[in-house]
């Protein structure tokens, strides 16, 4: 990070946003020409280098990806599923070997033969479907199963003006009494790391300066994940009510919907929604006569995983390559353009609306003492009704599995939950689990984000912990050598090892492994062990001939 170029980019503000003009670089010529990231740099008062390294970190920026004209998904969900060759090979006969790419993930693990078209994502179940895509440019259809026993983040939209009605009692009260209401309730962030939200906006609040920021991580990217995108696509209101909620309590003027590129559906409607506010009169100076100033906007990512770590979506905001942070200072104190900053992902804020509107004591009466409130989980199509379930923490991990979900098509051995970084658990261990924070803890698994990934009984474990080690290699930020060099390292000696009789040396793989989780800046390079000891303790017996004995 630096200070300095966190200064220069922010001099114009957040309207006149130097990640932004990259992006739109980006789309108007397939990769931003060197003269016009020369005038950029020259307009930011930053050097050529910066504009230059930041742009080519994206997959959308890179050079590499001159050209594409369509994108296949990559993601775990699609691997295990087995869809994604048939994609590949049809596409490959209307398109030239180099005007096809990929992308992870783009958000349709529940139906899989994902594909990115034209400015939109689809599913497809055969050739000719995909060939009816190409053809036609039909829109997209796009299917949520979605159940809840107890709706909290899924209930109905009530329409516009009851659903502001509780902003509008809200601004009528302190921002001390609001932010009370939200600690009262114990909500823990849901994007993975579980951090009490209240404690973080309080952080922020007590910081002495003008300007703050809220910032909504909206770029899920863990393969499994769906959750996100739905609320963004069919909630969007709730997100954005949290948002300037949080606004209201910190003191900051400023709320930054950071959407991931895959998504380009939600970056549409979201725009739409804020607009929406917008003509209502519910953003700019003094809202509802509160003496609140707030207003809200949306950034498109370009494509990268490691912005879903708060720190490196800070930077790529400034306009500076995604690269952790190292902490402290927190993002609180010192975040976009060194100012006070609050980052909490979309289910987060969504949960917000709930908790104002019903008090604090009725959201932490859901759930369990430690981890209170609900949960959505993303089921794969693996599962006889795959979906978003939306339950209370505690809820037994088989009641989501068996009946909610209705088991499995077909034989699974395991489950991926938490995306890349979480904890692969054998399907005998599922009776074990609660969905909350604390028990996947216990019994050495991460909840995370509640993505599920279901790996097939016939999939070799060893190519899947290549599938992951190279999916980590190639999104790692870089900064921090046991993560850029060891993930390397580790998928190089799996590919080996899967592809030919090369046994890998125990003892060096856990030495790698250690390296990781000890020495790297961030969970990128700290979570990607975990799975990786997961399969080897409770799948030795398939994994003992990879290695020296």
């Amino acid at each position: 990070m630096s200070k300095n170029l966190s200064e220069l980019s922010g001099r114009k503000g957040v309207v006149d946003n130097l990640f932004e003009k990259m992006g739109q670089l980006a789309s108007e010529t397939g990769t931003p020409k060197k003269a016009d990231l020369d005038a950029l740099a020259k307009e930011f008062l930053i050097g050529k280098s910066s504009t230059y390294g930041t742009t080519t970190f994206y997959d959308f920026m890179k050079p590499e990806n001159q050209g594409k004209k369509v994108y296949v998904c990559n993601g775990s969900a699609c691997l295990c599923a087995g869809t994604q060759k048939e994609v590949h090979d049809t596409l490959s006969k209307k398109f030239k070997a180099d005007e096809i790419g990929h992308m992870t993930c783009l958000g349709r693990c529940h139906e899989n033969g994902a594909f990115h078209y034209n400015g939109t994502n689809y599913s497809a179940k055969s050739a000719l479907e995909i060939e009816n895509i190409i053809n036609t440019k039909a829109p997209a259809k796009d299917t949520y199963n979605v159940v809840s026993d107890n709706p909290v983040l899924t209930a109905p939209y009530e329409g516009f003006d009851a659903h502001y009605a509780v902003l509008k009692a809200a601004l009528a009260k302190s921002r001390e009494a609001i932010l009370e209401e939200i600690k009262t309730s114990s909500i823990r962030g849901r994007g993975g790391a579980g951090f009490p939200m209240g404690f973080k906006l309080e952080s922020c609040k007590n910081e002495e300066n003008d300007t703050k920021f809220i910032i909504c991580n909206a770029d899920e990217g863990d393969p499994g994940a769906y959750s996100d995108r739905y609320l963004m696509e069919e909630r969007p209101h709730s997100v954005l009510f949290g948002m300037i909620i949080s606004g209201y309590v910190t003191g900051a003027s400023w709320g930054i919907v950071y959407i991931r590129g895959e998504y380009p559906e939600s970056v549409t409607i979201v725009e739409a929604a804020i607009q929406e506010l917008r003509d209502h009169g519910y953003l700019g100076e003094n809202i509802l006569g509160a003496n609140f100033n707030f207003d809200l906007k949306v950034i498109r990512a370009q494509g990268a995983y490691i912005c879903g770590e708060e720190t490196a979506l800070i930077n790529s905001i400034e306009g500076q390559r995604p690269e952790v942070r190292t902490r402290p200072p927190f993002p609180t104190t010192q975040g976009l353009f060194n100012k006070p900053t609050v980052v909490n992902n979309v289910e987060t804020l969504a949960a917000l609306h709930f908790i104002i509107k019903n008090g604090g004591k009725a959201y932490k009466k859901l759930g369990t003492e430690k981890s209170s409130g609900t949960k959505l989980i993303c089921c794969d199509s693996f599962f006889n009704n795959p979906g978003i379930y939306e339950v209370e923490m505690g809820t037994p991990l088989a009641k989501v599995v068996y009946e909610m979900a209705g088991g499995f098509k077909k034989e699974v051995k395991a489950l991926h939950i938490g995306g890349p970084l979480g904890g692969i658990v054998p399907v005998d261990k599922i009776k074990d689990l609660n969905v909350d924070f604390e028990s996947f803890a216990s019994n050495g698994f991460l909840l995370g984000h509640a993505s599920v990934v279901s790996i097939p009984e016939d999939f070799q474990m060893i190519k899947y912990l290549e599938h992951l080690f190279e999916f980590a290699s190639f999104e790692s930020c870089g900064k921090c050598f046991p993560c850029r060099l060891g993930t390397k390292r580790a998928h190089e000696m799996l590919k080996k090892s899967a592809d030919s009789d090369y046994k890998i040396s125990r003892e060096l793989f856990d030495d790698l492994l250690s390296t990781l989780q000890q020495g790297s800046l961030c969970a990128h390079g700290g979570g990607i062990p975990l799975p990786a000891k997961n399969a080897l303790q409770y799948f030795g017996d398939e994994l003992n001939k990879h290695f020296e004995k």
